[in-house]
């Protein structure tokens, strides 16, 4: 019998008797590697088979047992499919709905995907991952309306023995990809959209890291207005109690200001373009409660706050409103809340006054304002204001403004100058309150104001130059009468004129008590400012004899 290289015999026909492709046909003929193989296999396809017989039943049962957890909201559940191989479950259109208003949906979820986490297997936990594909989150005032007026508290309705009955095992890590979030408000067809976002949370049980404040770790980003974008990456205990404990750093990017108007809707600001950055941090537990904004710019926004004499009421309890919640806020100790530095650049503020005789507009442009050192806590020192621009488009203007967190009382130092202003700028404004205008001169403005100890000291001073009143070819068409009054206008400015410098100047003292504990800094420097700059501008002009009315 002959032999190989490698001593394999072979068949009188020279076909190896031996060799690895005979040892290979023993085994797969084999009934022991055939019943091995097939058995298991055969389950598996038949296992996979059934599972899809279960599909419906599961579905039904599913979404009948969620909404049996929920008080006020209900869901629907298109479809769901259990993978037994893997133990995962993949449901399809889970949509959420509120009783009240179910339309739109508060959240559609296309693609949920739950399965055992087994990397953590390891580690002797049995826990889940979450994965949300495109899901669309919508908000809306009348939901959040009837969220609000609800007896029944977020917690008492039931979201988390819903959420417990689409997988058994408790969430360790979550992923949403490709979501969006849209706030309507009160115009449908402007809504305020977050799109393409991201968000990915790891260790949710604290099975690692459990001696840690915050063992879990996220990341968030997405799309913002359109052409935003923003970043939020931190840390956090999810099972902090009685509430959970988040901290993280947030940095926002080219998000368009003018965008916002939504939330506008229904106050006394009107906001176009304008362009937005930030950076900061904040934290929210039970014994810290931070924010921190580091850095915040806005370039070119035109902002113009408009008052109505049929709002005046409102307006004013908004802003006591607003006062009475920075004294509960000040000097908090379980609550900061600080401004590193506040900048913008490039911009038009303005006040229209529709409830005037006539209505008119004031405003600064190319205005430039800082912030800086701004906080709730006394402890911190003063903030320091810097305000910059053209008064009504030619008077330069600087301001500086000093104050304190309130305690005890505001504590302000205002500073203002304004150099050069055209009058003929301010007509409308001369038109409204003392029925004439002028046809040349010039407006300038020193003011200081002090607040401490509820009491108020200061002064404002203006200066007049080379004022023209009375201009025969604009005044020719107008009643006898009121020529005769923008003469005597124009007469009194030339007598009280300085003969050394050409100008008319006027002082107006400030000094008095606070009466009003509840008014707030800002609304006490805006208020003692409107009054004494109109008194001052207007000396002597804001009333006229009868029968002088231009028409």
């Amino acid at each position: 019998m002959s032999q190989n290289k490698v001593g394999n015999t072979r068949s009188p026909g020279g076909v190896p008797t031996d060799g690895p492709r005979s040892r290979l046909q023993k085994l797969t003929g084999s009934p022991a590697l055939r019943w091995g193989v097939g058995v298991p296999a055969g389950l598996a396809v038949c296992l996979y088979s059934v599972s899809f017989l279960l599909d419906e039943p599961l579905r039904a049962m599913m979404e009948k047992r969620m909404n049996g957890h929920l008080i006020g909201y209900s869901v629907r559940l298109s479809g769901l499919h259990l993978n037994p191989i893997g133990l995962s479950l993949t449901l399809k259109g889970l949509t959420v709905l509120q009783q009240a208003h179910p339309d739109p949906p508060v959240v559609v979820f296309p693609v949920l995907k739950a399965s055992i986490l087994w990397s953590e297997i390891l580690s002797g936990s049995l826990v889940a991952t979450f994965r949300l594909d495109a899901p669309r989150i919508n908000i809306n005032l009348q939901q959040l309306q009837s969220q609000a007026s609800s007896a029944v508290t977020m917690k008492e309705q039931g979201w988390q023995q819903a959420v417990q009955e689409i997988y058994p095992l408790k969430i360790n890590a979550l992923k949403i990809h490709d979501a969006s979030v849209t706030y309507i408000t009160r115009d449908p067809g402007k809504p305020l959209v977050l799109s393409h976002l991201n968000l990915q949370a790891t260790n949710i049980r604290n099975i690692h890291l459990p001696d840690k404040v915050y063992p879990s770790s996220f990341h968030l980003d997405t799309a913002i207005l359109g052409t935003g974008h923003g970043t939020i990456d931190g840390r956090a205990n999810f099972l902090g109690e009685p509430y959970p404990g988040i901290k993280g750093r947030v940095k926002l990017e080219a998000v368009p200001v003018e965008n916002l108007k939504p939330l506008l809707a229904g106050s006394s600001f009107t906001i176009e373009g304008g362009m937005l950055g930030a950076s900061g941090e904040a934290e929210y537990a039970p014994n810290v409660k931070l924010a921190r904004l580091e850095k915040l710019t806005v370039q070119g926004m035109k902002v113009d706050y408009h008052h109505y004499q049929a709002n005046a009421s409102l307006e004013k309890k908004r802003v006591a409103l607003v006062g009475e919640t920075a004294r509960k806020l000040a000097n908090r100790p379980e609550l900061v809340v600080r401004a590193d530095q506040v900048s913008l650049t490039g911009c038009n503020f303005g006040i229209v006054n529709h409830a005037a005789p006539k209505p008119y507009r004031l405003f600064l442009t190319q205005a430039d304002f800082e912030l800086n050192n701004f906080s709730n806590q006394f402890t911190q020192g003063p903030a320091q204001a810097r305000l910059t621009g053209k008064f009504m488009g030619s008077g330069t203007t600087a301001a500086t403004l000093n104050f304190r967190p309130q305690q005890g009382g505001p504590d302000v130092d205002l500073h203002l100058k304004v150099d050069e202003t055209r009058m003929t700028s301010l007509n409308d404004l001369l038109r409204s309150y003392g029925d004439f205008d002028v046809s040349a001169g010039v407006f300038s403005l020193v003011t200081e104001l002090h607040i401490k100890n509820d009491t108020l000291t200061g002064y404002l001073k203006p200066f007049f130059r080379d004022m023209q009143v009375y201009d025969k070819r604009k005044d020719k068409d107008s009643p006898i009468m009121h020529k005769v009054y923008e003469k005597l206008v124009g007469a009194a400015a030339w007598l009280l004129q300085n003969r050394s410098r050409q100008e008319v100047a006027t002082r107006v003292a400030i000094h008095g008590s606070l009466k009003n504990p509840q008014t707030s800094t800002w609304q006490i420097v805006g208020e003692l400012f409107k009054n004494a700059f109109f008194k001052a501008l207007l000396p002597g002009f804001d009333k006229q004899p009868a029968g002088t009315a231009k028409r």
